[in-house]
């Protein structure tokens, strides 16, 4: 048997796949609003047009001197931030101020009503007891927790798909090749028969290439030896086939 195979007899028409959207960020329209906002004069396009000094409005000496602004009271920036000044030694402090607050019970009703602070989890990775956080170290089942865990992907539903259509496709060519009488599909006793012709062809020839001889110093008995070994090769190449393939079928020209 040759390299042929009923699935290669199937006009394959390859479908395009199709492409995801063109990214477009979310903040074009603002990226390009501050940036005509920022734009400046010679920036991209060259010197801007300005018009010529006339000839009389030349540069005078000290023209380029700085001028000094005119002299004003210093006033420093935080002057209206003063604290207030240190008492005097003879000023006394004002005492007696009484609260009618009870803190023990206020103190109490606060720890009463608090949530309580969830420690962190955390783990031990070495013999003097150095702790580093468990959610970052790989440990937490994080992504079974996922919403989307145990789902099919989509590319794997859409492949399934594909398969299917191939497969009807496929069913459809052979309904229609069987109608017209150029396919003939081999009967289970005939598959069978073909089977058990092959292995015993097989156990013959191997039965023949154990009582080669050991040395293969001469031309002829090297030949032979890589003959019976590509004939056994193409027999157990055809015994798979016809093994995986329950159902077979044939051309008239076979």
């Amino acid at each position: 048997m040759g390299e042929e195979s009923i699935y290669d007899l199937l006009p394959t028409v390859r479908q395009p796949e199709a492409k995801n959207p063109r990214y477009k960020s979310v903040f074009n329209e603002t990226a390009k609003a501050e940036y005509k906002s920022h734009k400046q004069a010679s920036k991209t396009m060259g010197p801007a047009k300005v018009p010529m000094n006339e000839p009389s409005s030349f540069m005078t000496k000290r023209a380029k001197e700085p001028v000094l602004p005119d002299k004003s009271q210093f006033v420093r920036p935080n002057a209206d931030q003063k604290r207030p000044p240190v008492p005097k030694r003879d000023e006394k402090p004002v005492m007696g101020l009484k609260s009618n607050k009870n803190f023990i019970h206020t103190n109490a009703v606060e720890n009463i009503m608090s949530v309580a602070k969830k420690p962190q989890p955390k783990y031990v990775d070495t013999p003097g007891g150095t702790t580093n956080n468990l959610e970052d170290s790989g440990l937490v089942p994080k992504f079974v927790k996922k919403d989307n865990y145990g789902t099919v992907p989509k590319y794997l539903e859409s492949r399934k798909k594909q398969m299917a259509e191939h497969q009807k496709n496929y069913e459809q060519y052979i309904q229609q090749r069987l109608q017209k009488g150029a396919l003939n599909q081999i009967s289970a006793e005939e598959r069978q028969k073909t089977l058990d012709g092959l292995k015993k062809n097989w156990e013959e020839l191997h039965l023949q290439y154990q009582g080669l001889s050991v040395v293969t110093d001469t031309a002829p008995k090297k030949a032979r030896k890589e003959r019976m070994e590509a004939e056994m090769k193409q027999l157990e190449k055809d015994i798979d086939t016809i093994e995986k393939h329950k159902i077979i079928y044939v051309t008239d020209n076979f």
